[in-house]
């Protein structure tokens, strides 16, 4: 495993996603997950899978903090109030007494976001928040809450990936110290027939979404939270810590064509 130094933390460059994962089906695979050396999963408020999360970890033979878990506020939860009670609903739902990393899952239009950061803080003073940061935050966006924070934004999650360019935010993250965790990083398997991933692929004994995941790894503040369930696929993603990209591959994948970025897009349109 490879990790992101951000702000004095070693955050696993590879996590678990756990989108649209429910019931015993999420417990097998963050139980699988965490069994195969992954030591950081992501959830959320709105996946309705914190208890199943929880309940993975807490059977699993990694003790609780070793794992780098990240949960996120529904924008129906950003007033003060409802902040600290629906958090606190949170963790007992995990059934840990804290969590890594806190984020606002979107931003609000109507909710004050200095209000909701401001309770996020109280919540890490408490010590029931390590971290907090954001999700589905634009570079402005962004700039603005690493404002109005007084605590320091870990991470803006969006939604990243070879058909999907944010050098823009990314230059930004790299410059102010912020890490960029990409999630739907595999475009809900829109990647494994991508013949110029493939071809470097097999350079390495690789796949197309192997490479992929390592393009996104192997640059500076960027971490990937691939879902995945069944235990050859998990094995799979985690399968990227043993070779590098060359500056010309790095480039070559950086470079879609529009007819790639269009229908990488269109797989990824649903974005969480």
């Amino acid at each position: 495993m490879e990790y992101v130094s951000v702000r004095g933390e070693e955050v696993p460059a590879l996590g678990l996603g756990t989108w649209n994962l429910t019931d015993d089906e999420c417990v097998r695979a963050v139980r699988t997950a965490l069994d195969l050396g992954y030591r950081h999963v992501d959830t959320a408020q709105d996946y309705g899978n914190e208890r199943e999360v929880g309940h993975a970890i807490a059977t699993s033979e990694v003790p609780r903090e070793e794992c780098f878990v990240t949960t996120k506020l529904w924008p129906s939860n950003y007033r003060y109030e409802d902040v600290i009670e629906s958090i606190r609903t949170s963790l007992d739902r995990l059934g840990t007494e804290y969590v890594d990393l806190l984020l606002m899952h979107w931003p609000h239009p109507f909710v004050p976001t200095e209000e909701t950061l401001g309770a996020m803080a109280d919540l890490v003073d408490e010590g029931l928040v390590r971290h907090v940061g954001v999700s589905n935050f634009s570079r402005s966006r962004l700039e603005e809450a690493r404002e109005l924070s007084r605590e320091p934004i870990l991470t803006d999650q969006v939604q990243y990936h070879p058909y999907r360019d944010r050098s823009d935010l990314l230059e930004y993250c790299r410059r102010e110290e912020v890490m960029l965790t990409a999630y739907s990083p595999l475009v809900h398997g829109g990647l494994v027939g991508d013949g110029r991933l493939a071809e470097i692929g097999a350079r390495y004994e690789k796949t197309a979404p192997q490479v992929a995941l390592r393009w996104l790894v192997q640059q500076e503040m960027v971490a990937a939270i691939p879902k995945a369930t069944s235990r050859e696929h998990l094995a799979a993603n985690l399968d990227v810590f043993d070779f590098s990209l060359s500056d010309e591959e790095m480039a070559a994948i950086s470079d879609p064509s529009r007819l790639r970025t269009v229908l990488g897009l269109a797989r990824g349109r649903l974005e969480r």
